[in-house]
């Protein structure tokens, strides 16, 4: 019995309808080596995901080999509760002088940051004598994770549906996806239109709400929504003003995604930097070697917990909170950052890769092609999504065999295309990535039910 069999009989798949690899056989991956997977028989697959986003310089990078063989030989865990370490110090200084903000409490996973921040913000309105703040609320498509706590503030019904008896539901407010433009509208003035429907909603409920939760520019789960910096800007304001926490999830879009170190960085202006009240950070963290998570708050936040009176203090713990292999992967990465000048080369990588992109960017097949740093995005014309309803998983499940059978990883979410890859792709590789993309595209269309004739594989449905 090959690797994948054993695996479908023993292992439960993360966001996975197990039945479906009856038929379609797990991919087992058996080593890897820069942006590449290296299966089984020696296939090799372009992770153009980032193996869910979090890989940022490829695996097996030979600095991160020989910083965790050192840690390893030093420390490899020790708990947080009453101890510490150079590692956890070190990064918490370091994330601190990065974001302006302090205090960094750890977790193993983007869901549980999630969970911190919320209890955190609720906590901390209780502390300063006001208990009706115990609510938050959140953007229409927002992802923020699937434990309880954070399904709350994330609007997918896919993952939130089954479990609708177990949810404390928040507040779910307009997105400033830029494709929602109006007649006359750019993404600046959607921007300005959804803020103004958000302080006015604030200004209702801030007596009963403690924070207001969203994912700044990109909405990856939700469909790779993008948006204006200026909303930040009005959202940072109308918090301040209403006295509601400001939450930003940077779990999928922080550490270069964007094209600044963290997306919350381009709603700065030449006067003052934009800084939330709480900080969620994840996936990239630690180049996606190993899990870790961090909730990065104010000092105001930090004193309303300060006190001789245990149940004032943040009662939250998790086993392998700031454990030191996974702290020493996060120095690497913020060494690597300083080291290597990652930004310059992320622009010029993707400058490159967007300009071998060109033809998915204008294929009739495709809409609302969008770009923000190191993230590609476009839509499948809803004609296309229909006739393709027929395959299994639809678009998205026929369009991921397609790429595999031509050497690369991609999953689309839904009607929406995506590419996150990792941040060391060589000139083959963007070849690689660009040419498979449009043939995946391509052959996936082919397979579609259309209800006329076409004279071309790629032409337009009603």
């Amino acid at each position: 019995m090959d690797l994948a069999e054993r695996s479908r009989r023993a292992v439960w798949h993360p966001c996975t309808q197990m039945q479906r690899h009856e038929a379609e056989p797990l991919l087992a991956i058996a080593r890897a080596e820069g942006p590449w997977l290296i299966d089984e028989q020696g296939g090799r697959h372009l992770d153009a995901i980032s193996s869910w986003w979090t890989n940022l310089f490829g695996h097996g990078h030979p600095r991160m080999v020989e910083a965790l063989s050192a840690q390893l030989r030093t420390l490899d865990h020790v708990m947080l509760a009453g101890l510490t370490h150079g590692p956890v110090v070190e990064l918490s200084e370091r994330l601190g002088a990065a974001t302006g903000l302090g205090h960094a409490f750890y977790a193993s996973d983007g869901s549980s940051a999630t969970e911190i921040a919320l209890k955190m913000s609720a906590h901390a309105w209780a502390n300063a004598g006001r208990p009706a703040k115990q609510h938050f609320a959140g953007l229409a498509g927002g992802y923020h994770g699937e434990t309880v706590g954070a399904l709350a503030v994330t609007d997918i019904p896919l993952f939130r549906a089954a479990y609708a008896p177990l949810i404390r539901l928040a507040a779910t407010l307009p997105s400033p996806d830029a494709r929602g433009a109006q007649a006359g509208e750019d993404a600046h003035a959607v921007a300005l239109r959804v803020a103004a429907e958000i302080d006015t909603w604030l200004a209702a409920h801030a007596d009963t709400t403690a924070a207001f939760i969203l994912e700044p520019l990109i909405q990856c789960a939700g469909g790779f929504a993008m948006h204006d910096a200026e909303f930040l800007r009005r959202v940072r304001a109308s918090c301040t003003r209403h006295q509601v926490h400001l939450v930003l999830d940077e779990i999928a879009v922080g550490f270069g995604r964007t094209g600044t170190l963290f997306a919350h960085q381009q709603a700065a202006t030449p006067d003052q930097a934009l800084r939330p009240d709480f900080l969620c950070l994840s996936k990239g963290l630690t180049g996606g070697v190993l899990p870790l998570s961090a909730v990065l708050t104010t000092e105001a936040v930090y004193a309303a917990f300060y006190d001789r009176e245990p149940a004032r203090g943040f009662l939250h713990s998790h086993s392998y909170t700031g454990n030191p292999l996974a702290c020493r992967a996060a120095l690497t990465v913020l060494d690597l950052f300083e080291q290597d000048d990652v930004l310059a080369r992320n622009a010029a990588t993707a400058a490159a890769l967007d300009a071998a992109l060109a033809p998915l960017h204008t294929h009739p097949a495709l809409r609302h092609a969008r770009r923000l740093g190191m993230v590609w995005a476009w839509d499948l014309a809803p004609g296309w999504a229909a006739a393709l309803a027929h395959e299994p998983g639809g678009f998205a499940g026929a369009f991921h065999r397609a790429a595999r059978a031509r050497g690369l990883l991609l999953r689309p979410i839904g009607p929406t295309l995506y590419l996150m890859p990792p941040y060391v792709l060589g000139a083959a590789e963007i070849a690689h990535l660009a040419e498979g993309t449009l043939a995946a595209l391509e052959a996936t269309l082919a397979g579609a039910r259309a209800p006329d004739p076409r004279a071309a594989p790629h032409a337009p449905l009603p």
